[in-house]
Parts: C-alpha cells; sequence; structure tokens
C-alpha cells in the first residue's frame, strides 16, 4: 500500500487547493460618477492580474479624471491581496499611505485619484485537482495549476493572445504548449524575436520582400507571416516592436493579409497571432510606445506568467526534472537541493535549469545559485585596494572612514573612487532591503532600477 499524508492522500499527490478570494468595491467616487457601487472580485483563479483604471480594457474600469489608464493592479500572493501601483500620476494609498506596492487582507481603504475602494476577504472556492503540467509547460504550484485549464481552452480556440512575464518564465514555451494542442498543431510553429532584427530590416522579416526591393535582396524572400501560414507566429518581445510598424502589424493581424516590402499585390494568410512580453503594455500605450488599437487587437486573451520565486514548491518540482533528464539517474545531492530552495531566481526557470545543468557538469566546482559562472583562460586582475584601505565589511566603520581611508591612500582616482562606491552601494542596498523586509523587487522598484541589476550589485556587495 503507498503511503499517504494524514488526510489519506498518497504522498507526491496533487489535493485540492482553497483559492483565497477578495473584493474591491467603489464606496466613494466624485459628484455625479456612475462608479459608486462598482464592484471587482479577484479570486486567485486570473491567468493575469486585475486592473484598476480608465483603459477599456480594465476589469474595474472608473470615469474619474484623476485616475490613470492603468492605475494599480490585483493579483492574490500567499493568500493575501497584492496592489501594485503601476506608475500612476496621482499615485496609490492604502489605508492614506503612498504605495508602490503593499499586500492586504481584508477591511482596508484603497485610493485611487479621488476614488475610495474598501478592501474585503471574500468566498473563496477549492481549485479541483488538476495535472502538474499542461504539455511541455511544468508546473505543480497552485499558481501553475490554476493556468492549466484556461489553456486548454486557448488551445481549442484560435483567438489572438499575449503572455506576459519576466524573462526567463517559459512564455515561448506556453505558446508552443498551446498550438502543440491545437487544431493547427500539424502546422508551422513560428518563433519571431522583435529584438533580434535591425530595424531597417524589420518589416522585410514579418512580411517578405521581392526581388531588388532594398540593397542586398537578389531574391524574393518569404516573411514569418507567410512561414506561418496555416499555423501559429509567436511575436516574441512584441513589446520592443517599432511604433512606425504597429499599424501594418494591426492590418495583418485584422484582415489576415500582408504585401511584401517591394511588392505591388496582397497575399492572404491564415495565421494565429500570439504576442509575448516582459513589458507592462499598458505601461507602454501611456508612455506612447505601444499602439492601444494594437493591444486590443492582440490581449482577446491574456496570460501571465508567474515568476519562479512565486510558484510554491515548484523550484524543488523542476531541479528534480531537470536533474532526472539530464543527469540520466544521478542521485541529486541534498545540499545542492536547499541551495536552490533559498535563492529568489531572478533569472526563473531558465536560471534554474542552467545551474542544475551547471551543478552535473562541475559538480562540487560548480559556483552556488546567483554567482556567476567561472570563465575559462587566464584574465589580468584588476588592481585591488590595500588591507587598510578596503571597505569596512565587517567592522561597521563609517562611510566618512572610508573615505578618508581612500584620500590617504595614494590609490590612483579611479581605484579610491571604487572603493568609495563600494561602500556607498552596500550600505544603500542594505536599507533599502531592510526598509522592505528583505523583499528584493519592492526594494528595486524603491531604488528605481531594474531587479536584475539590483541583485547583480546586491551579490558583489555581499548582501
Amino acid at each position: 500500500m503507498a503511503a499517504a499524508d494524514d488526510d489519506g492522500t498518497p504522498i507526491g499527490w496533487l489535493r485540492p487547493s482553497a483559492v483565497p478570494a477578495f473584493a474591491v468595491t467603489v464606496i466613494d467616487a466624485p459628484a455625479g460618477s456612475p462608479d459608486l457601487g462598482a464592484r471587482l472580485v479577484i479570486d486567485g483563479t486570473r491567468p493575469s492580474r486585475a486592473h484598476v483604471g480608465k483603459s477599456p480594457l480594465a476589469p474595474l474600469r472608473l470615469s474619474d479624471p484623476r485616475v490613470s489608464r492603468a492605475h494599480a493592479s490585483f493579483d492574490v500572493v500567499s493568500g493575501r491581496l497584492r496592489i501594485v501601483d503601476m506608475g500612476s500620476t496621482n499615485g496609490t494609498f492604502l489605508n492614506g499611505l503612498w504605495i508602490r506596492e503593499a499586500h492586504a487582507v481584508g477591511g482596508e481603504t484603497l485610493r485611487v485619484g479621488d476614488t475610495s475602494l474598501r478592501v474585503e476577504s471574500s468566498q473563496g472556492f477549492v481549485l479541483p485537482v488538476t495535472e502538474d503540467r499542461f504539455g511541455t509547460l511544468l508546473g505543480m504550484s497552485l499558481e501553475m495549476r490554476r493556468l492549466y485549464p484556461l489553456l486548454e481552452r486557448l488551445a481549442k480556440s484560435d483567438v489572438p493572445l499575449v503572455i506576459e512575464g519576466e524573462t526567463g518564465t517559459g512564455k515561448e514555451v506556453v505558446a508552443e504548449a498551446i498550438h502543440a494542442k491545437s487544431a493547427r498543431k500539424d502546422r508551422n510553429f513560428v518563433v519571431f524575436d522583435c529584438t533580434a532584427v535591425a530595424p531597417n530590416l524589420m518589416e522585410a522579416a514579418l512580411f517578405g520582400h521581392e526581388r531588388g526591393a532594398y540593397t542586398g535582396a537578389v531574391g524574393s524572400q518569404a516573411g514569418v507571416f507567410e512561414q506561418a501560414d496555416g499555423g501559429t507566429l509567436l511575436l516574441d518581445e512584441i513589446g520592443d516592436l517599432d511604433i512606425s510598424l504597429q499599424p501594418k502589424l494591426l492590418r495583418a493581424i485584422e484582415r489576415s493579409e500582408i504585401r511584401r516590402v517591394g511588392g505591388s499585390k496582397w497575399l492572404q494568410v491564415n495565421v494565429r497571432v500570439m504576442g509575448a512580453t516582459r513589458r507592462d503594455l499598458e505601461r507602454e500605450i501611456q508612455l506612447g510606445r505601444f499602439r492601444d488599437d494594437l493591444f486590443y487587437r492582440l490581449a482577446v486573451a491574456r496570460v501571465e506568467l508567474p515568476p519562479l520565486r512565486e510558484r510554491t514548491g515548484d523550484v524543488a518540482f523542476l531541479a528534480r526534472h531537470f536533474w532526472d533528464v539530464v543527469g540520466e539517474g544521478a542521485a541529486m545531492p541534498v545540499d545542492f537541493s536547499s541551495r536552490l530552495e533559498a535563492y529568489d531566481w531572478p533569472g526563473n526557470v531558465r536560471e534554474l535549469r542552467n545551474v542544475v545543468v551547471r551543478r552535473l557538469a562541475l559538480g562540487d566546482l560548480a559556483p552556488p545559485p546567483g554567482a556567476p559562472a567561472s570563465r575559462g583562460g587566464s584574465r589580468v586582475p584588476r588592481p585591488s585596494a590595500p588591507e587598510s584601505v578596503r571597505p569596512p565589511e565587517a567592522e561597521g566603520g563609517s562611510i566618512e572612514e572610508t573615505m578618508r581611508k581612500a584620500l590617504s591612500s595614494g590609490l590612483p582616482l579611479s581605484a579610491a573612487r571604487d572603493l568609495i562606491v563600494q561602500e556607498f552601494e552596500r550600505r544603500y542596498l542594505a536599507k533599502l532591503l531592510g526598509d522592505h523586509g528583505g523583499d528584493a523587487t519592492s526594494a528595486a522598484r524603491a531604488a528605481g532600477v531594474a531587479r536584475r541589476y539590483f541583485q547583480l550589485l546586491r551579490g558583489k556587495r555581499g548582501l
């Protein structure tokens, strides 16, 4: 008889999961506003964040003129309602405090513009047991399992789709898994990276070109729309597509026709278009870098992939999978597994796989997660400061003391300056991490830098 947990469920099996829910209700609005009483339920099963704002696509759309197009977003993380200001003009306030990101448990008052909303804990429900994968997309966490029913439905439809998520979360894997379960599975799945082609060649890459269309066009060439005819086209990093090309892309999607560069006739194409992006497209629209009409045409459906750090239990699950696939039966060391759980994975699933493969290849010589991989060959070392003037990492000396030592060290300008900057960065990052409870994402946002860069600095400064 198989071993079982206290509730009788065999160990390792998925079990039904309780999904918490919250509601936000408009309790005060500008005079004459139709928004009073408007309500939005966020139940933890949404495939993407819910937004409040003036955008036609916002699930909670407000008429308040002081509310931004995409003002704030909501999602459920670890049983709490996460509220994130989306770069609004007039700010987001929770219980009177200005926030960039905060968590609510129910009973709080949220203010956006001149509109007040009450946050309430609502009746949740039980998510039934589902598989731990959708095609080649793997994950046993609640955050992933709640996506699978939606992906099944999307595979049976033919609507355009936007897949959002941080770098390395598996956006291309999602697109290919949907294609593989769709009616188009026997036709081409084509991926086009919008960051990989020079702007002056982008139109030809998308729509093809005729002979002599430009210097070097010695023959006719089909673009990715023609290559994907009958199948699926994934436009990766579509948020980086030059805005001058976006109207032509919109026409291609709306009318299912394209015209090659240098050509005179329109060609019919039958393509399901998906877009993937690490950017917040609502924000890009506000900044004038992405057309709203193209966004509305593409975002018939939206899927937002959670970062690995929010996928409870998936680090160990995925690490074992990668180890078994690459390691050919070798046992995973316990110390290695525990290190994986302690890291927050800014590079997400892609980084996890690389770390597992590196450990299998190098054994104990592999650097721990977060450390840069060693490079072969010799390098000329940078001049280092003498011990007497190195930043006081352990003794807790003042930054003024560091500056005094740097000034009296006789070091070249660049080396002396590096000493001071390094100590400032160490203290600055340490304070931000302390202010934000160790949350690197919130700390990076407060610092005004990308999270990946924040983590890079953090590792360099030993924090």
